[in-house]
């Protein structure tokens, strides 16, 4: 590993000077008597890895473009990718007919014309591994009209599973990128669907790559090290400057820059054991029922907060944040009973009251808003408002409150079959939200409820949502009950974790004695069930709880931290027994994406 310093900044301060006040004598009485001064000093440093797996491309271009890019990993196992042999490797699949085609500029590509039927067009065989994870992408086109949903599929020995969705369109080029694994090792038959067989299908710059999971978790690791963690190097001297050896160093983490937090209920006002239980282990939550609307208004023009102001007064004593969520549900079956036979009329003043009633109430309190609730695959607003209703709600929210503003839905990583909710459709939505006029603060909501992850398409549509450039948070993530749900829920933390683009995850295991809604931390005398260890590492890792350091014979210990508040605690033999000194620091990203390393030195002098 080569390492570079470019830039050192040193900071002195008198002991006495950031010690809490209670112990500023006590340590000043340390110093006198043992006549020593101590430099704490913690370098910053990025750098490279060795690599020995192919590196993994996180891009995905939203752009419809003239000309479609080259295929990524040069079309890893496709034959003719770029379809500069003819049609070598592509044939028919059902009836249609295929051509390949040049354009005045020289681009090749191949064509389907004449479907028969939604599945009919042209497609490639491979042999599959089951071990291996495969990343598929390329570009479509259609011959005529817009936003036709396009399905990426593979016809396996179990049966057919989709790997990507594109949103094409005629006149330019529309990238998908999508995942795979298989059951079991066998052949395996590449093509694409639409509904619509009057159109026909283009497509170009083909790849299937397949990753061994050594070379997907290295992926994880090193996104890791680079995004969610710096190098640290702190160095103890004394007063002439001589290196400390064998001081020691513990590390407790305040708050951490990555939010990793679990939901409640109002459980957690009187019970004792979930209140200690959870307030040990998270600073981020979203509460399970509590601020929807169906909770706060249950009868017409009766609100009742109190439940919600109870949690949220809670939480700020225990300095935990809190999503807000949900102050609209496009879902029909989540409404108060009084609102599904209310006139349109009645209904848009119902819902505008609402929104300004709680957005208004906890506006600086919550450091989130989803404001209309799964309306990628609900429409009970628009059906009744028109198709600007979701627009329109934004725009409201965003006159009360600063808070980013959120879309909130499911399956968008968590089942590749489902087109409503597809990473292309999610990216869609949002630029709906645009032209409706909402041009504020928006994030994306990833509810995350699973059943089997498919780890490569968790990873290749967050690479899709990660081009609009937005938060990007996991707001509901459980799995479904089974024997592997442990395991699988190991598998998709690291998967998000291990991504760049997330920045928060909110596990949806609110506590109730009857159980929870899908998938519980402890038992009922919270007694973590394995679903709990596995959420346990992960806070542990994130926290680095228990770090303890030694400095070698040149005083310095090394170590990788995530991002976030610190506080060292150093102790020396030269020190008197049983005391020690202590101080706060910060591990923060670099301001760009340079090798860049950062020295920041601390005196620790008597007054």
């Amino acid at each position: 590993m080569k390492t570079e310093l470019h830039k050192m900044q040193t900071l002195e301060f008198h002991l006495s000077s950031f010690l809490p006040k209670e112990d500023k004598f006590f340590a000043m009485d340390i110093m006198k008597r043992e006549n020593l001064v101590l430099v704490l000093s913690y370098l910053l440093i990025t750098a490279g890895f060795e690599v020995y797996a192919q590196n993994y491309d996180y891009s995905y271009t939203a752009e419809c473009l003239k000309n479609p890019l080259k295929p990524q990993y040069n079309g890893g196992i496709v034959v003719n990718p770029e379809l500069n042999d003819d049609l070598n490797g592509w044939s028919s699949f059902g009836d249609a007919k295929i051509e390949h085609k040049v354009t005045n500029d020289g681009n090749k590509f191949i064509v389907v014309s004449e479907r028969k039927g939604p599945y009919h067009g042209f497609s490639q065989n491979f042999q599959l591994e089951k071990d291996k994870f495969y990343v598929i992408s390329g570009w479509v086109q259609v011959s005529h009209g817009d936003a036709h949903s396009v399905a990426v599929i593979f016809k396996t020995q179990n049966g057919f599973e989709h790997a990507a969705w594109a949103i094409a369109k005629s006149g330019c080029w529309s990238m998908f990128k999508g995942g795979l694994v298989v059951n079991a090792s066998g052949p395996a038959e590449l093509y694409f669907e639409t509904n619509n067989t009057s159109i026909d299908i283009w497509a170009d710059s083909i790849s299937v790559k397949p990753f061994s999971q050594e070379e997907w978790k290295s992926h994880q690791d090193q996104t890791i090290e680079k995004v969610r963690k710096s190098k640290v190097a702190i160095q103890v001297v004394d007063s002439k400057g001589k290196p400390l050896p064998n001081a020691t160093i513990s590390l407790i983490q305040g708050r951490a820059n990555f939010p990793f937090g679990c939901a409640i209920n109002k459980n957690v006002l009187n019970n004792t054991a979930y209140n200690n239980w959870f307030f040990s282990r998270f600073k981020f939550t979203v509460f399970e029922d509590e601020m929807k609307w169906y909770s706060d208004e249950p009868s017409q023009g009766k609100e009742d907060y109190s439940v919600s102001d109870s949690l949220l007064k809670l939480c700020k004593s225990r300095g935990v944040s809190v999503r807000g969520h949900n102050i609209l549900w496009d879902d029909p079956k989540f409404q108060p009973n009084w609102v599904p036979s209310l006139s349109p009329q009645q209904l848009s003043a119902a819902a505008t009251k609402r929104v300004g009633s709680v957005v208004r109430k906890y506006s600086g309190q919550v450091i989130h808003w989803d404001v209309v609730n799964e309306n990628l695959h609900f429409n009970f607003f628009e059906s009744k408002l028109g198709q600007g209703a979701s627009a329109n709600f934004y725009r409201l929210a965003s006159q009360f409150d600063k808070a980013p503003l959120f879309l909130n839905d499911f399956n968008t990583i968590e089942e590749q079959k489902d087109g409503a909710s597809s990473p292309a459709n999610y990216l869609a939505k949002i630029k709906q939200l645009r032209a409706g006029g909402y041009n504020g603060p928006l994030g994306i909501g990833l509810e995350g409820r699973f059943n089997t992850p498919n780890q490569p398409y968790i990873r290749s549509s967050l690479d899709t949502l990660a081009s609009a450039k937005l938060p990007i948070w996991i707001t509901e993530l459980d799995v479904s009950s089974g024997p592997n749900q442990a395991q699988f829920l190991d598998q998709i933390i690291k998967e998000v974790v291990g991504h760049p683009a997330v920045q928060g995850l909110i596990i949806w295991s609110a506590w109730k004695p009857n159980g929870c809604f899908r998938m519980c931390l402890t038992d009922n005398n919270f007694k973590n069930l394995p679903t709990g260890d596995v959420v346990d590492r992960v806070r542990t890792t994130l926290s680095h709880e228990g770090l303890i350091g030694t400095t070698n014979s040149d005083g310095y210990f090394e170590t990788s931290l995530f991002h976030g508040d610190y506080q060292a605690i150093v102790t020396h033999p030269l020190l008197l027994a049983d005391s020690s000194f202590q101080h706060n620091l910060t591990v923060i990203p670099t301001a760009d994406e340079s090798d860049e390393i950062r020295l920041l030195s601390y005196k620790f002098t008597t007054a």
